[in-house]
C-alpha cells in the first residue's frame, strides 16, 4: 500500500496569536516538505487547489514543478484540481509538463472541490456545478487518450476540438487521473464506470461507513468491464504524528480546532470542542493523531475495512510550526510507513 501526504498550503493565523505566515513563505515550506517526504521514502504528495486568503496554493502544478527538481521518487499529485472551473487543455498541459520535469511522476486528482470560490473568480455559474465537472472530465479524458490528435465534439460550456494536438506529451501513457469524492454515490459510480482510481476524503464519521461506497465503486467498474487491477482506492484523512501522543495533540489540537470552527461558521457545522476532537481521535474515528504506532494502527484499520491501495495523511489543516510539520513528515516515512508495510507483508 502506498503512503503519502496531502496538504492545502494553509496560511491561517497561528493558534498562539503570533501572526500569520505569508503566502510566499508557506509555498517555500511546502517544497521543503515534499523534498523531505521523498527522502524518507513516502510514495506520494498531493497539494490542494484553493482561491482564498487562508491557502497559498492556487496553482499547485507550479509548486509541484518546483519540487520535481528536488525529488527523485515521490509521485506528485493535486488534492484536488478543481476541474469544473478550469480548462482541461491547460490542466493537461501543466501536468504533462510536470510529468516531463519529474520523469514520469505526475498525477491529476480531479474533483469538484469542497470550496466554491473559483466559480465566480473564473466566471462560472455555480448552478452548473455538476454539469461543468462531467463535461470537463469528458474532455480531459479525451485529451489523455490521444493528446497528439484530440477530437472532441464540444459541450454546453466549451467549444469542441477538431483534431488538434495538446503538447507537451507526457512521459506516462496515459497520464494518471484519479477522481476525488467526498461521499457522493453518483461520483463513485462515475469513477468506477470510467475505470479511474478513486480517492475518498474521510474527514468525519467512521471510516467503515465508507465501505458501501467502495463496494459500489468496484461493482460499477466490474459492470463496465474494467479489470479489478485498475479499480484502485485511496483515502485522505486529517491527522498528525509526533514522537508521543501528548506531543501530537499539543501541536495539532488548537490549530485544527480553529480551522474546523472557522469552516463550521461558514457551513453551519456545530462547535468543534475538545470532546469532539477526542471522539474523532478514537480508534474508529476519522482523525489520525498520535504516536507512530497509533497512526499506523489507524491506517491499518482503514485498510482492513476498505481495502485501500493508498493512504494520504493530511498533516496540517491549520497552520503549525514548520519544524513540527517536518518532524511529522519524517516520522510518517521512517516509522509509520514501515510499521504498516511490515504488517501488510
Amino acid at each position: 500500500m502506498e503512503i503519502g501526504i496531502s496538504a492545502f498550503a494553509e496560511t491561517t493565523p497561528y493558534a498562539d496569536g503570533s501572526g500569520t505566515v505569508s503566502h510566499a513563505e508557506r509555498l517555500r515550506e511546502v517544497v521543503e516538505e515534499i523534498e523531505l517526504a521523498d527522502q524518507v521514502g513516502l510514495d506520494v504528495y498531493g497539494l490542494g487547489e484553493h482561491h482564498r486568503p487562508d491557502y497559498a496554493a492556487s496553482a499547485p502544478a507550479v509548486v509541484l514543478g518546483a519540487a520535481a527538481s528536488r525529488t527523485r521518487r515521490i509521485r506528485l499529485s493535486t488534492a484536488v484540481t478543481v476541474l469544473s472551473s478550469d480548462d482541461p487543455v491547460r490542466v493537461f498541459q501543466q501536468f504533462a509538463t510536470l510529468d516531463g520535469l519529474s520523469d514520469g511522476r505526475a498525477e491529476i486528482m480531479a474533483g469538484r472541490g469542497s470550496f466554491i470560490e473559483s466559480f465566480p473568480l473564473f466566471g462560472y455559474d455555480l448552478d452548473a456545478y455538476d454539469e461543468l465537472f462531467a463535461e470537463k472530465l469528458d474532455l480531459l479524458l479525451a485529451i489523455r487518450s490521444d493528446p497528439a490528435n484530440v477530437t472532441w465534439a464540444g459541450g454546453r460550456h466549451r467549444a469542441g476540438i477538431p483534431g488538434l494536438g495538446v503538447f507537451p506529451l507526457p512521459v506516462q501513457q496515459p497520464l494518471p487521473v484519479w477522481i476525488a469524492v467526498g461521499g457522493n454515490p453518483q461520483s463513485v459510480v462515475r469513477a468506477g464506470t470510467l475505470g479511474l482510481p478513486l480517492a475518498l476524503a474521510i474527514i468525519g464519521g467512521m471510516p467503515e461507513q465508507f465501505a458501501p461506497l467502495v463496494q459500489l465503486y468496484k461493482q460499477a467498474g466490474r459492470d463496465a468491464g474494467h479489470d479489478e487491477s485498475v479499480l484502485r482506492v485511496a483515502t485522505h484523512s486529517h491527522g498528525f504524528v509526533a514522537p508521543t501522543t501528548a506531543q501530537a495533540e499539543a501541536v495539532h489540537f488548537k490549530p485544527y480546532q480553529a480551522v474546523m470552527n472557522q469552516l463550521g461558521q461558514e457551513r453551519g457545522w456545530g462547535y468543534f470542542s475538545h470532546t469532539s476532537y477526542e471522539a474523532a481521535r478514537s480508534r474508529r474515528g476519522a482523525l489520525l493523531v498520535g504516536n507512530p504506532e497509533e497512526v499506523a494502527e489507524k491506517i491499518l484499520f482503514q485498510h482492513q475495512h476498505l481495502g485501500i491501495d493508498r493512504f494520504m495523511l493530511h498533516l496540517s489543516a491549520g497552520t503549525m510550526p514548520h519544524a513540527d510539520v517536518m518532524r511529522a513528515v519524517e516520522l510518517l516515512g521512517t516509522e509509520v510507513a514501515p510499521l504498516v508495510r511490515k504488517e501488510l507483508g
